[in-house]
């Protein structure tokens, strides 16, 4: 591993180089993510982006903190693939509140043919609104990857989760390689990636590090990544996860931004569970995108009225779309 001029260092990581950033007194950890986010972004701006449910429920995975997935008995109920014109009738308005990214969800083990035409459509119209989009639709062989790249689509996420050691301990129905080999069919057909892992599974500090040690030694660094705080969801796995220390969650974040410093840190699930307080050190700490509106695919978001006025106290403004 090598150094630039001003000491920070530069992939690959080492484990050990990554557990030693960790570990830095808190005020050190933040005054390094802070001067590194500061080399590559506005401190004071933020990507603000809403993510719709375009297909609920029924999903064939078990991943333990899903209320989606059929194994569970979260008491939600399965709906059919949303309406092309609806959910561009959506995306119109999210813009039209601000929203810059469109992210679309599938509860997907993989998408069916017979699905694809629809997806496309889909894409095209949001893209034709402006906006930048994004799709989480389970896993993507190749032929997939490249028609949504053909169709326009800017992002695709499919995060990892967790370590590849406590990923076994989450989901049992795919493994950590089929994540992997998603992402290289996401990153081959030229569409960028959007790669992050949830953290309050009752993991270990280790397995957050070296979460974030697989993403930053990719062979590109995923362009967004989302770091998700667990909502713990009745009738799930992790219902009754302990949920992470305030502090250990900033220092997650401040270690993601550090090492993937051109990434977009995105401030994702959980925040309706933090203060004010822990949000504006998370956004100290290198965080510079966030969900907005009152959901999450099923689980609640702060209201946009709140986020916009934490936005105005801390002095934080959206990124205007062509700053992306």
């Amino acid at each position: 591993m090598t150094s630039d001029p001003i000491g920070w260092a530069l992939p690959p990581w080492t484990r050990e180089e990554a557990q030693t950033v960790h570990d830095l007194p808190f005020n050190d950890l933040l005054f390094r993510a802070q001067t590194v986010h500061r080399e590559n972004f506005d401190p004071n701006r933020v990507q603000l982006s809403r993510l719709l449910s375009i297909k609920t429920g029924g999903c064939p995975e078990d991943c333990g903190y899903c209320s989606q997935s059929a194994h569970h008995q979260s008491g939600l109920k399965a709906s059919k693939l949303m309406e092309v014109e609806r959910v561009v009738a959506e995306a119109r308005k999210a813009r039209d509140a601000g929203a810059t990214r469109y992210c679309m969800g599938a509860a997907w083990r993989s998408p069916k043919e017979r699905d694809m035409e629809t997806v496309v459509a889909m894409v095209e119209g949001v893209n034709a609104l402006g906006m930048e989009t994004c799709m989480t639709l389970g896993m993507l062989d190749v032929p997939q990857a490249q028609l949504l790249k053909q169709a326009g689509l800017d992002y695709y996420n499919h995060n990892i989760d967790t370590s590849e050691r406590y990923y076994s301990e989450v989901i049992s129905t795919r493994t950590f390689a089929d994540r992997l080999d998603t992402l290289a069919n996401v990153r081959d057909s030229g569409i960028k990636v959007c790669c992050g892992g949830i953290v309050g599974m009752g993991e270990e500090k280790a397995d957050r590090i070296d979460m974030l040690l697989t993403l930053a030694n990719l062979p590109e660094p995923p362009d967004s990544v989302p770091i998700n705080m667990l909502i713990p969801i009745e009738g799930t796995p992790l219902g009754e996860a302990e949920p992470i220390e305030p502090i250990e969650f900033v220092r997650t974040i401040a270690l993601a931004r550090i090492m993937m410093p051109k990434s977009h840190v995105r401030l994702s699930a959980g925040r309706t569970a933090m203060s004010d307080e822990m949000q504006a050190l998370c956004f100290f700490a290198g965080a510079n995108s966030v969900f907005v509106g009152d959901t999450l695919l099923t689980a609640e978001n702060p209201a946009e009225d709140k986020d916009s006025a934490l936005f105005r106290r801390l002095g934080i403004k959206p990124f205007a779309h062509e700053a992306q």
